[in-house]
């Protein structure tokens, strides 16, 4: 299941591009006269003729430079943002400097994506690269689809604040229907609620850890082992108060369901 969910993924999330990419590909097709005609007849004659789709050979090239894009539309599209962010947070309240390490917190932040993501991916996987696979609709359309079940995601996940702060800097106003808001609009008030709520997550899970540095703190100085680092004496009790309440499974479930 998981591997299949990972090539879903793969395949996917290029299909996630903007819509508005199978306009400009459109107004790409009509050159203006002149040196344009000529690079249309060209492109005519790549295609195999006026309406004929391009070439495998093509397509394949295509396929590998949106490639180059999926790292962002990672990030920028899914709840990677926020797990990522909570994660750094964790282990910053922690005290601790490289462990969990880099690769781990990007690994589990990965895969938890692809758990969330799972339904969203299956959408797209059924309404868009099956029939897009099997020659029944066109890229154009298979693209739309894609978005489209990513848009549905990001629209549950963004506060409509968010939304409205960056509709008025466009100069749109307000939106009846979500199937009006631009990806131009919607990528960034998902990106800015999603910072949001990975730092109001963060704050509540930098409290608990907090109190128990203040504590050592003033148990140290009430001592007079002024001289002693406060963050070595307490990094012991806040592993194990982590450990007791069995942190890990309650976060990854909490990060889980805060996408509910």
């Amino acid at each position: 299941m998981t591997r299949r969910i990972l090539l879903i993924a793969l395949a996917a999330l290029p299909l996630a591009l903007l819509p508005d990419l199978a306009h400009a590909a459109a107004a790409v097709a009509t050159p203006p006269a002149g040196v344009g005609g000529a690079l249309e007849r060209a492109l005519d004659g790549a295609a195999g003729g006026e309406g004929t789709p391009l070439s495998l050979s093509l397509q394949v090239l295509l396929v590998m430079g949106l490639l180059t894009i999926l790292p962002a539309l990672v990030l920028m599209m899914t709840s990677f943002t926020r797990i990522i962010i909570v994660l750094a947070i964790l282990r910053q309240a922690l005290g601790l400097q490289q462990s969990p390490p880099n690769q781990v917190l990007i690994g589990l932040s990965l895969f938890l994506s692809l758990f969330i993501m799972a339904p969203t991916l299956e959408e797209v996987n059924a309404q868009a690269i099956e029939p897009y696979a099997a020659g029944q609709v066109e890229a154009d359309v298979a693209i739309e689809r894609a978005g489209d079940a990513f848009a549905t995601f990001m629209i549950r996940q963004t506060r409509e604040t968010d939304l409205a702060m960056f509709a008025d800097m466009a100069g749109q106003g307000s939106f009846a229907d979500a199937e009006e808001i631009p990806f131009s609009i919607l990528l960034p008030a998902f990106v800015t609620s999603e910072l949001k709520t990975a730092f109001q997550i963060g704050f509540m899970l930098f409290l608990p850890f907090l109190v128990i540095d203040l504590v050592v703190a003033s148990v140290l100085m009430s001592l007079g082992m002024m001289m002693m680092s406060p963050t070595i004496v307490s990094l012991p009790f806040k592993l194990l108060l982590f450990v007791l309440i069995d942190g890990w499974a309650l976060l990854m479930g909490s990060l889980a369901m805060s996408f509910g």
